[in-house]
C-alpha cells in the first residue's frame, strides 16, 4: 500500500508546502481520499470577491480535487468547514452554497467558525475526505 500525492489542474497551486490531494489504498479495489483545505482560490491564484464568491470557489477547488481521482460530491464521507463569519447570514448563504453545489450529498459534516484562516482575507476553507473505486 503505496500512498500518492499530487495537485490537480483546475486548482490553484498551494500557497504552501503540502498537496491539494493524498490518496492511499484500502484494500478491496477501495481508495480513500484526504483532501486540504480548499479556499476561495481561483485557478489563477485570484482571490474571488466576498462571502458567496469565496465559499463558490472553495467548493469548485473541492470538487476539482474529487474529479481528479474519479470520483464526485457522491464519494465524500466527511467536510469540514471553516469560516471566519460568524452572522446568521453567512451560515444560511453556505447552506445555500452547499445545496447548490452537492445536491441531494450529505456527507457527515462539521462547521466552525474560528479567529483567522492563514491570510487575512480568506474567509472560508474548506476540506473533505472521499472514498472511492480504485
Amino acid at each position: 500500500m503505496s500512498v500518492t500525492r499530487h495537485n490537480p489542474p483546475g486548482v490553484h497551486t498551494p500557497l504552501g508546502k503540502y498537496h491539494h490531494a493524498t490518496v492511499h489504498p484500502l484494500g478491496n479495489g477501495l481508495k480513500r481520499l484526504v483532501m486540504a483545505g480548499q479556499v476561495g482560490i481561483k485557478p489563477d491564484g485570484k482571490l474571488a470577491g466576498d462571502l458567496g464568491a469565496q465559499i463558490e470557489q472553495a467548493y469548485d477547488n473541492l470538487l476539482a480535487v474529487l474529479a481528479s481521482e474519479g470520483m464526485s460530491a457522491a464519494n465524500l464521507v466527511k467536510i469540514t468547514y471553516f469560516t471566519t463569519d460568524k452572522s446568521p447570514e453567512g451560515l444560511k448563504l453556505s447552506r445555500e452554497i452547499r445545496a447548490n453545489k452537492l445536491g441531494d450529498v450529505n456527507p457527515s459534516s462539521t462547521y466552525l467558525v474560528i479567529a483567522g484562516l492563514a491570510g487575512p482575507d480568506l474567509k472560508v476553507e474548506i476540506e473533505g475526505e472521499a472514498v472511492g473505486p480504485e
